[in-house]
Parts: structure tokens; C-alpha cells; sequence
């Protein structure tokens, strides 16, 4: 007869050999980011295997996130996934952490390209980017503008409740976290958001003032720019890149994806 623990050790030994001899599924990677000739062939979202062979013309660029690592395929040629993938590093991990909530950076960080600021961190939601955004949690959510060189004050509506908010920004000051006794986020409803008022054109100004000058009824003032309407998306808890990288997908968060797959393939070069 076999004791309680001796009949515990043969059960699992008998589950591990069992799992050894199950078939092992192949990893697969997904497309990010893609242009070129074969985007349509290889669009943002496709699945591909670990070993599988991609194929691209001249002028193809596409970035594939493996288990691995970050794959930048470009040009003419045939490519393995999985094969030498670079890991994301420290500004990739940066950009992607969860919990900031009470470190909300207000200084300038800015693209090498254009000057523009940068959102710092994948989950500020950029109050001038439509669409939809996704969000770890609802309780704690961080509002960012792209432009912070003067104060301004956004409105944040929810029209069905007739729920609204309005953020005010000081100078200089990127971000915000919304308060949420005010305004709390829900999946499935939309939200409209407005901001600074459009300026008239030097042009129009002139015309104005010619206008006025001649007695003439002065120009109407500028509109208020359309507002961006915006929903929100909950996502769960992510251990692997490639796992964040489909919820964004899935909950058609492109803007996220998008800056996302940027800072991988700049990580990878």
C-alpha cells in the first residue's frame, strides 16, 4: 500500500509526463505596424507563428511582436519570425506602467522629430485624440493635452446623463487626473469633449478689422472647434507585451497601438 504522499507524488508525475507528451503549440506573434506594398497582405492585428516565413517587397516595413521580443522587417526579402527579436527596454516599460496615477508628470517631453509633446505614458487619455481609448482602471484616469504653452480649461460631457466636468490646466501643465466623483467613465457610453476655442486667421482678423473701420457689421466670432467624442475600453491584466498589444486590438484602440508599436520598433533599432 502506497501512502497519501507517495500516491500525491506518483499523481504528479503522471501529469507532467502527460504534459510532456501533449503537442506543443507554436507561439505566435502579431503584426503592429505595417506599410508598404504588403500591408494588406500583413495588416495590424495578423497572426503569425514562431519559424513562419513573411515575405516583403521593396519599400515593405512591418513590425511583428513576438513572445521573444519586437521583430522591424523592412525591405525586399524573406523574413523568420522569432528570429534574433530584440526585448522591449526601460522607455518602452516606462510608457506602458500601470499605477502613476500620483506621479503625473507636468514637464515637457517632446517627440526629436517635431518639438511636440509627448504623452509620456500609454494610459493618459489624450483629450484631442477621437475614438476609443483603453483604460486599466475607471477610479484614477489621467487627462493630457498636447499643447500645454498656455492655460486652458476642457469640458468633459457625458450626454446621455448630462454628466460633465470641466478640467482647468495652468500653463506649462500637460496633465491632469480626472476627478472621478465628478465624472466616472463607463464602458459603452460616449463622451464628448471640448477645448480652447478656434482662433481666427491673421487674414480673417484683417478682413474684420477693415470691416469695422468701414462702418460695416463686424465678422462673426470664431466658432467653437467640434468636439472630440471619445469612448473608453477596460482592459485585464496583461503579462506579455504581444498580451497587451491584442486587447488594444481587440477594444480598437488604435491610437494606443499605434504609439505603442512606435516605441517598440525604436526600442528594436
Amino acid at each position: 500500500m502506497f501512502s497519501d504522499k507517495m500516491k500525491r507524488r506518483i499523481s504528479r508525475a503522471a501529469l507532467i509526463g502527460a504534459a510532456l507528451a501533449m503537442p506543443v503549440a507554436a507561439a505566435a506573434g502579431v503584426v503592429v505596424k505595417s506599410s508598404g506594398p504588403s500591408a494588406g497582405t500583413y495588416k495590424v492585428g495578423t497572426k503569425v507563428e514562431d519559424g513562419a516565413s513573411i515575405t516583403l517587397k521593396a519599400g515593405d516595413s512591418v513590425t511583428v511582436l513576438t513572445s521573444k521580443g519586437t521583430q522591424v522587417l523592412r525591405g525586399a526579402g524573406t523574413y523568420t519570425v522569432g528570429e534574433k527579436p530584440k526585448e522591449p527596454r526601460l522607455r518602452f516599460a516606462n510608457f506602458t506602467r500601470q499605477g502613476a496615477a500620483g506621479r503625473v508628470r507636468t514637464g515637457a517631453v517632446r517627440t526629436g522629430e517635431t518639438g511636440e509633446l509627448e504623452r509620456p505614458n500609454m494610459w493618459y487619455v489624450d483629450l484631442t485624440q477621437p475614438g476609443t481609448t483603453c483604460l486599466y482602471d475607471f477610479e484614477t484616469v489621467r487627462l493630457w493635452r498636447p499643447d500645454a504653452s498656455e492655460a486652458a480649461t476642457y469640458t468633459m460631457v457625458e450626454p446621455e446623463l448630462a454628466d460633465a466636468v470641466e478640467v482647468h490646466f495652468e500653463a506649462r501643465e500637460a496633465a491632469r487626473v480626472l476627478n472621478s466623483e465628478r465624472l466616472m467613465l463607463a464602458e459603452g457610453r460616449s463622451y464628448a469633449i471640448r477645448g480652447p476655442l478656434i482662433e481666427l486667421s491673421g487674414v480673417a482678423d484683417e478682413e474684420a478689422e477693415r470691416e469695422t473701420a468701414s462702418d460695416m457689421p463686424a465678422a462673426e466670432p470664431a466658432p467653437e472647434a467640434e468636439p472630440v467624442r471619445m469612448t473608453f475600453a477596460l482592459v485585464d491584466a496583461y503579462e506579455t507585451p504581444e498580451q497587451l498589444a491584442e486587447m488594444l486590438i481587440a477594444n480598437g484602440c488604435t491610437s494606443q497601438l499605434a504609439m505603442m508599436a512606435d516605441r517598440l520598433e525604436a526600442d528594436a533599432e
